[in-house]
């Protein structure tokens, strides 16, 4: 009887701890889904792209749950990369994995992110401890910054070192995409044309910087594991739009981010955003 009345009062706390989830898993039709079919379709990717909030714990959390079993059931065949770390960084992120330098010295000179500790150090661990590689891929912000004050043209002017680290010139641009129109829009208030005109151009740059190095690591056979925010891949745009004119015959599978007073459902906006949607509670703690 003991044994029985611990059985049924550990159910019955598992019931009263579900009954307040942090998060919910959906397809991009809306329909609610589980883990475990995310994972076996993610599975069947070259290219996976985690889109985040930044500061959403859970989102962080389940990028390092997914990288562990993607490892694990992909035959440990995946390389990573992200969009917070620019690609001049290749080297000293290549040195800390091989252990050539130490964490102190790698967190030093690395640029990080102010979350770095919380949010991605994890992951680059994981990289570290399982002899994966983690590709810089984002452009250098300073050349993200020269194209936001000239655009696109004031890249030529880069020395060819320097052209290295971004995406091969001249660099593609359609204005009618809705990641980049939708920016446009919401910098009207910054006054300068210029500017305005600009800073998609600059998001632009980011994109395809970040689609040229992915599409140059990933290896075949291997899942290439991209975490960035959400607005990078979210409608199969932003990096995506570059990735598959890179390279078209790749298979990829996208993953979103969103917050939400109601667990239950997703948005029509949310919808065909990403093929998976994690709905978070909004009121769930933010790493910064």
């Amino acid at each position: 009887m003991k044994i029985l009345a611990v059985i049924i009062m550990f159910v019955l706390s598992t019931a009263l701890v579900s009954d307040k989830p942090a998060y919910n898993l959906f397809d991009k039709s809306g329909k609610e889904v589980a883990y475990k079919m995310m994972i076996d379709e993610l599975n069947k990717a070259d290219v996976v792209f985690f889109g985040e909030l930044h500061n959403n714990s859970i989102a962080h959390w389940l990028q390092f749950e997914i990288t562990k079993d993607l490892y694990t059931t992909h035959d440990k065949k995946i390389v990573l990369g992200a969009e917070m770390f620019e690609s001049d960084n290749q080297l000293i992120m290549n040195e800390y994995l091989k252990g050539i330098i130490l964490e102190p010295k790698f967190e030093e000179e690395a640029r990080l992110w102010p979350n770095y500790e919380t949010d991605y150090k994890p992951l680059v661990n994981f990289a570290k401890e399982n002899n994966l590689n983690f590709v810089a891929c984002n452009i250098p912000r300073r050349y993200a910054s020269v194209v936001f004050s000239g655009g696109f043209e004031a890249l030529n002017n880069l020395s060819n070192e320097a052209k290295q680290y971004i995406a091969p010139l001249p660099i593609e641009y359609n204005p009618e995409l809705k990641c980049y129109k939708d920016m446009t829009q919401m910098s009207g208030g910054m006054g300068h044309k210029m500017t305005n005109e600009n800073l998609p151009k600059a998001q632009a740059a980011k994109d395809a910087t970040m689609a040229h190095f992915i599409a140059k690591n990933h290896a075949k056979g291997s899942i290439f594991i991209h975490y960035n925010g959400s607005y990078h891949s979210d409608n199969y745009q932003g990096i995506i739009t570059y990735l598959k004119k890179t390279n078209p015959e790749l298979k990829i599978a996208t993953i979103t981010t969103v917050e939400s007073n109601d667990l239950t459902q997703i948005t029509e906006e949310a919808k065909q955003s990403a093929d998976f949607i994690i709905n978070v509670n909004e009121n769930v703690t933010k790493t910064h």
